[in-house]
């Protein structure tokens, strides 16, 4: 028997299934019409091109996930698109059929060099960017140079970019994007044509998702989809992330995307269950609304989100106070309770909640224990449903104090449609200073001694009309003066400061007045006949001021 009867041949391979693609990746824009939410950069862009006045450089600027990098493709695609023809010039709407479309889609055009600055960020990389931008493209109209995260350049690759990103070849355009558009030179920005691309509304992105998982053949719930656009937080590729997790959490279920699963996946509270909260927690109910807390943690919700819906839910009753449309994505339970505390609940006892609230979020945020630093907050929250409301308190007060033991009190509905009792707290009234002077004590009586100093040695008043005040922004003036004195003024008198400065000499300040009155007491007393015969008598002596002042 030969060899080769022995040979059977290779064994058969199992057919290789092809990768899947992530919906972030699979759905990428690949026109500027699938680009959501920056109408206004596109319009912007389309009208260049028709007029012919594009710029030699682009900087692309947003948070996370709203198309920097795929809009630059768009603007190389755009730029480089010849048409079906070959016959095109620029276009608002490349093909995406010539074969600089489709290489470009591809990421494999000679011509389109892209860059990531996180990890080329020498000048050795911006070096051969300089020596390539000298020759002329290889087969494209432009040679385009997309560097994504600009920002992490080194400081002498920036300075090295500067001379050829002010005066480019023709044929080369530059193409920046970054999240952190603070941290990229003021003469880099300065040479570059700037878009600020807006995080996508809640809106705009629910119903992305919904083509999306029509295209899919996935079933889901409009409050699902809604869901995931509020977790997004504006950025599309992380609610495309979010949307796989969820189709994938509902293939294993059996089912389509709901909303309770989407709420267990994202660790969400029930808004539902909130909405009970919030009632129990204007209703002065400190046991009720920590077995109502105690509930969500033992299902898993971490405390931090049920603070943070809990401030969602305060200002959506503001919003509804105010006469804001409600958002769509709210169910018609959670839109008729924001609609009822917002006219029963005052402005100032909503932004009481607002700030209890918060400073709450805060200090869970970061302490050791968070449940029991959630309960904490809560009861705070209990402390000041009870309260005592100081402007009616004044005019009962007024009235001979009749009904001084019930305070009034405002209905809070929870969902299961119990009415809860609210009093009606609001800040005491602080009377705003007419001068300088009173300014500076308000601050001593309310334990802003540091800032008090400062008023007294710094503050040169210009146009002095609570709450607007203009001062001198000449030194020693600190740089934060302004903002920490206005929040300041703010907290003490529940009223928002308008402080502004002015390169202008401005009044003398509390410390330049007492010397100067000094000064003047002093020269008057010297000034006296009694004293200036005393002096000539006997020329060593002295006066002692703070005596004389006394008795004066």
């Amino acid at each position: 028997m030969t060899d080769s009867a022995l040979d059977l041949g290779e064994p058969p391979q199992p057919e290789r299934a092809d990768a899947y693609q992530v919906l972030a990746r699979k759905y990428r824009p690949q026109t500027f019409s699938q680009l959501i939410g920056q109408d206004a950069m596109v319009t912007t862009l389309a009208n260049a091109i028709k007029r012919d006045r594009l710029a030699h450089a682009f900087l692309l600027t947003g948070v996370r996930g709203v198309g920097k990098t795929s809009t630059a493709r768009l603007i190389a695609k755009a730029l480089n698109c010849v048409g079906p023809d070959g016959e095109g010039g620029p276009t608002i709407d490349p093909c995406g059929v010539c074969e600089p479309c489709r290489a470009i889609a591809e990421g494999r055009h000679i011509d389109v060099i892209e860059m990531d600055a996180a990890s080329h960020t020498g000048i050795d990389d911006v070096r051969e960017i300089i020596e390539g931008s000298r020759y002329a493209a290889v087969s494209a109209r432009y040679k385009i140079y997309i560097i994504d995260e600009v920002h992490m350049l080194s400081k002498p690759a920036f300075n090295g970019l500067l001379k050829t990103l002010e005066e480019p070849p023709a044929h080369v355009k530059f193409l920046f994007a970054t999240t952190e558009v603070n941290k990229v030179p003021v003469t880099v920005l300065s040479r570059c044509q700037r878009f600020d691309l807006r995080r996508i509304s809640a809106d705009q992105l629910a119903e992305h998702f919904a083509g999306v998982v029509e295209k899919e053949g996935v079933d889901a719930e409009p409050e699902a989809l809604a869901l995931i656009a509020r977790a997004a937080e504006g950025s599309a590729r992380d609610g495309l992330s979010i949307l796989d997790q969820a189709i994938a959490h509902a293939g294993m279920e059996g089912g389509g995307v709901r909303a309770g699963a989407v709420r267990d996946m994202l660790g969400l509270s029930d808004r539902g269950a909130i909405r009970e909260l919030f009632g129990l927690l204007l209703g002065g109910d400190a046991e009720g609304a920590l077995k109502a807390l105690r509930r969500q943690y033992d299902y898993g919700v971490d405390p931090q989100a049920v603070l943070k819906t809990l401030l969602e839910t305060v200002h959506g009753a503001t919003l509804a106070k105010v006469g804001t449309p409600p958002e769509a994505a709210q169910s018609t339970e959670e839109r008729e309770a924001l609609q009822h505390w917002g006219t029963l609940l005052s402005f100032p006892m909503l932004h009481r909640l607002w700030q209890l609230l918060l400073k709450g979020h805060e200090e869970v945020s970061r302490a050791a224990l968070p449940i029991e630093a959630c309960e904490m907050a809560l009861l705070r929250v209990v402390h000041a449903a009870t309260l005592p409301d100081p402007g009616d308190l004044a005019k009962r007060l007024a009235e001979g104090g009749e009904g001084l033991s019930r305070p009034q009190q405002v209905g809070a509905p929870a969902p299961s449609g119990a009415t809860a009792e609210l009093q009606q707290p609001q800040p005491e009234v602080v009377p705003l200073p007419g001068d300088v002077r009173a300014l500076w004590k308000l601050l001593g009586d309310h334990g802003r001694n540091e800032l008090q100093a400062q008023v007294r040695n710094h503050l040169r008043p210009i146009r002095f009309e609570p709450p607007e005040l203009e001062i001198s922004a000449l030194r020693p003036l600190p740089a934060d003066f302004a903002r920490d004195l206005g929040n300041e003024l703010r907290a003490i008198t529940d009223t928002n400061w308008k402080i502004t400065t002015a390169n202008a000499p401005g009044e003398p300040s509390l410390r330049e007045r007492e010397k100067q009155d000094d000064d003047d007491f002093k020269a008057q007393v010297r000034a006296d006949p009694v004293v200036s015969a005393a002096f000539e008598a006997f020329p060593d002596a002295a006066i002692d001021w703070e005596k004389t002042k006394r008795s004066m």
